[in-house]
């Protein structure tokens, strides 16, 4: 009875910073989801999930929206503060992207020529990289398309990545008018060397899913291609290891002459993420069966590396970008967003660097001789 007085009450407190606004029946655009851990033999464990938060936009390849940015950081930060959450899952709806980045027809629409409203969109997606990098449960990627631009910095700021053999990663930054400054510049010279780095953040070319297990850039990347019950690896790209002009190669694209027919044969299988999602149950079992402030600790020693960078510049990055608002990236966007009409998604960049050669200023008539016509 002399300690009567230590007693605490034994309620629960809710931690989840923001309620159901953001995700769910409200705004379809993100799901939330609590999955059951599954053992080896596929049983549920009682009172034990993986939080699936999913980006739900894939009629525009799972790009993002202002809204779907605070549902992401929404969806982190509930699955970080729940108890009987054991990892989290972040993937898109469909079969062709995880996220393809910002939504180019908001940007162009609405924040071009706005930077002031363009910084406060970038201190969202800044807060969902911090979100990520601070969740206390740990981050899995669930590839099931193309990872290109802002998806390829949600993903790489997560913790581990497992993928379907047909994505592809990359940044298009620089064609677009922008620079991959949400994190691809701080985490890429982590991941990679600094020659390959460099030539994924300018190149402006999308990596296979092989070619980034190559680099080491992945954890796992499995088949999602099935014909008559078999499992059929991406047909359009090479998975032997060759040698092309002195340099050793795999994970490249199929040769011009072998692409007709890898086409084909995609077109003839049907598309199956039984073994992706077999391998995120494999590696939330495995998280399940660790202490779990081990593993969170572990996995902050690994992610301070991350931060360490992208603390250095995501500030300086965020205030960049608002201003480009008012130069490279009102064409970018603009010419993207109007490519069904003028059949192209870029600008003359020929006449653009002639222009500046020239002293032009840059105002509507500069942007009328570097932005394509309408097709008559």
């Amino acid at each position: 009875m002399a300690l009567e007085w230590l007693r605490r009450d034994n309620s629960l407190k809710d931690h989840a910073l923001i309620g159901d606004e953001y995700f769910g029946a409200a705004a379809p655009s993100i799901i939330y989801e609590r999955r059951p851990v599954l053992d080896p033999q596929g049983h549920s464990v009682p009172k034990l999930f993986a939080a699936w938060i999913w980006l739900n936009n894939p009629a525009q390849f799972n790009s993002y929206t202002t809204e779907m940015l605070k549902g992401l950081s929404a969806g982190i930060q509930r699955a970080s503060s729940d108890r009987e959450v054991v990892a989290v899952v972040l993937t898109g709806v469909g079969e062709k992207a995880f996220c393809t980045g910002g939504n180019i027809a908001d940007f162009a629409a609405y924040y071009s020529r706005r930077p002031n409203e363009y910084g406060e969109y970038m201190d969202l997606f800044n807060a969902l990289i911090d979100g990520i990098l601070n969740c206390k449960k740990p981050v899995i990627n669930r590839v099931n398309g193309i990872r290109v631009g802002g998806g390829q910095e949600m993903g790489l700021a997560t913790d581990l990545t497992v993928s379907s053999d047909l994505a592809v990663f990359g940044q298009a930054s620089a064609r677009h008018g922008s620079a991959p400054l949400g994190g691809a510049t701080d985490f890429l010279p982590w991941f990679l060397g600094i020659e390959d780095a460099m030539y994924n953040c300018v190149s402006c070319e999308t990596w296979s899913a092989y070619k980034m297990k190559a680099k080491n850039m992945l954890t796992k990347v499995v088949p999602v291609l099935k014909q008559d019950g078999r499992w059929v690896r991406n047909p359009m790209v090479r998975t032997d290891t060759y040698v092309d002009d002195g340099e050793i190669v795999y994970g490249e694209p199929v040769s011009a002459s072998d692409a007709a027919r890898a086409k084909a044969l995609v077109a003839a299988c049907t598309t199956d993420f039984e073994l992706l999602d077999a391998e995120v149950n494999r590696l939330v079992w495995k998280f399940a069966n660790l202490f779990p402030n081990c593993l969170i600790n572990s996995i902050d020693g690994i992610r301070g590396k991350k931060k360490f960078f992208w603390d250095q510049m995501k500030l300086p990055n965020r205030h960049w970008l608002a201003a480009n608002m008012n130069h490279d990236a009102w064409l970018g966007f603009s010419a993207f967003d109007s490519r069904k009409s003028t059949g192209t998604d870029v600008i003359d960049f020929v006449k653009y660097r002639q222009l500046v050669a020239e002293g032009a200023v840059f105002d509507e008539t500069f942007a009328a001789q570097v932005l394509a016509r309408p097709k008559s």
